[in-house]
């Protein structure tokens, strides 16, 4: 509160002299515009460094391809340059220095709004346009509508260090945006306030890859081989937008992960044939296990172990974990399960001398995840999540897709993405396959 009275006392004071014939006249240069920023200073150390972190991790991760990317790399260099922006600077006119309900306001001028908001800004035609509206949680800088709400571009920056500049509509944030905060970096896409997610497009510089079981050489009674020497994605599903890719779909499959075992006594007759001919066509191979709750979780481990051939190069073993809320309860409840999850892994990581991934969905995420910060420390996430949008927590790959297309393969195939760009997927053979 002390912070928003400094930012508010020389306005209250330009306000309080307006009305007098004899005063000098006023400019928005004369006043200390510094007033309105929220300082650097005010914010912690520890606070200041970890939004640091989360910049240089979405700015390692991206490249100028990306939505978003000009408007954060010029956060990163600039800071904030919207406050300044949209500050008027000029002479201040009397007439526009309070809050009139008869007259009309044009040029620069204060007034508030009807929480007691304090703004300065640029008037036409009596209708506040753009300016700076400050209360004690932060400061808004950037285009308004009459009701005096943030709409159109702009700015918001809280006393906590956290930011948020793109698109408004009614003060929430609506369409494209970036925020950033000691916690995370968000660029994409918002809807009444609420961030949808990162929109990616689709282009040959990504790294691409499917993940198969026996469902890739089944439909109904019949069978199919998969020519693996002519694999090429051609369909990125039915439910990514065609404007997202760019030209025609037409990339290589540069890995593909293939189901092994699930629980302790499937296994999927495919495999060993599919794992040599990927192989071959030197595609980079990995294998899954389907985890299945309430089961020996060592013997599950075993069972993976003595069924999966694991050479160097190989990507690292994956845990497919995708129970139901039934199957949770069923199984002993959600700490069972997260200690079954981590004998597993132990067990694999140990045999093999590499971190396994776990491949979850989106609500396993927002529902489980958080119960276990170990796993979500240590491991390497995949993650399920269909649609426009890309899951909006760190991962190494996403499952975007269900139903893509590959020539090569009959039927729907699930399509993968890494997360980053070619001297990520470098730095991910070089430190997480077997060795």
């Amino acid at each position: 509160m002390n912070r928003l009275i400094l930012l508010i006392t020389p306005l209250l004071i330009l306000c309080g002299c307006s009305n007098r014939q004899k005063t000098k006249p006023t400019y928005f240069e004369d006043i200390d515009t510094t007033c309105f920023t929220v300082s650097d200073t005010t914010i912690s150390k520890q606070r200041n460094e970890m939004i640091a972190k989360e910049l240089d991790y979405y700015l390692d991760r991206h490249n100028v391809r990306d939505e978003g990317f000009d408007m954060v790399i010029r956060y990163a260099e600039d800071g904030d340059s919207t406050q300044a922006f949209y500050l008027p600077k000029g002479k201040a006119a009397a007439r526009n220095l309070m809050n009139w309900h008869h007259g009309r306001r044009q040029g620069k001028g204060v007034t508030t709004d009807h929480l007691g908001r304090l703004i300065v800004g640029m008037f036409n035609a009596d209708t506040l346009v753009s300016g700076i509206r400050m209360d004690e949680k932060g400061i808004y800088a950037g285009m308004m509508n009459s009701a005096m709400e943030a709409c159109g571009h702009g700015s918001y920056r809280s006393v906590d260090g956290s930011f948020y500049e793109g698109h408004w509509q009614h003060d929430q944030r609506e369409g494209f945006g970036f925020s950033i905060s000691a916690n995370h970096l968000k660029a994409g896409q918002w809807l009444r306030d609420t961030f949808r997610g990162e929109r990616m497009h689709y282009t040959s510089e990504r790294i691409y890859g499917i993940d198969i079981s026996r469902y890739q050489h089944e439909i109904g009674r019949r069978r199919y081989p998969i020519d693996w020497a002519n694999l090429r994605i051609t369909n990125m599903g039915k439910r990514i937008s065609s404007q997202r890719v760019d030209g025609d779909a037409n990339y290589p499959v540069s890995f593909v992960y293939i189901k092994s075992t699930q629980g302790s006594t499937i296994t999927n007759q495919y495999y060993g044939s599919d794992y040599q001919n990927a192989r071959k066509q030197n595609i980079r191979t990995g294998a899954y296990h389907f985890f299945t709750v309430g089961k020996d979780a060592k013997e599950q481990a075993h069972f993976f172990l003595k069924n999966t051939q694991f050479k160097k190069g190989d990507l690292p073993p994956m845990l497919d974990i995708e129970p139901t809320d039934a199957m949770i309860q069923k199984g002993g409840g959600a700490k069972k399960m997260f200690s079954d999850i981590r004998t597993w892994l132990n067990m694999v990581e140990r045999a093999t001398h590499t971190r396994p991934l776990l491949y979850v969905n989106q609500r396993f995420i927002n529902t489980y995840i958080d119960m276990a910060p170990d796993l979500k420390e240590k491991y390497l996430f995949w993650i399920a999540r269909y649609g426009e949008y890309k899951p909006d927590v760190r991962l190494a790959l996403w499952q975007l897709s269900d139903c893509g297309r590959v020539s090569g393969i009959k039927g729907d195939v699930d399509l993968n993405v890494f997360n980053g760009y070619q001297i990520h997927w470098d730095d991910f053979l070089s430190e997480e396959t077997i060795k």
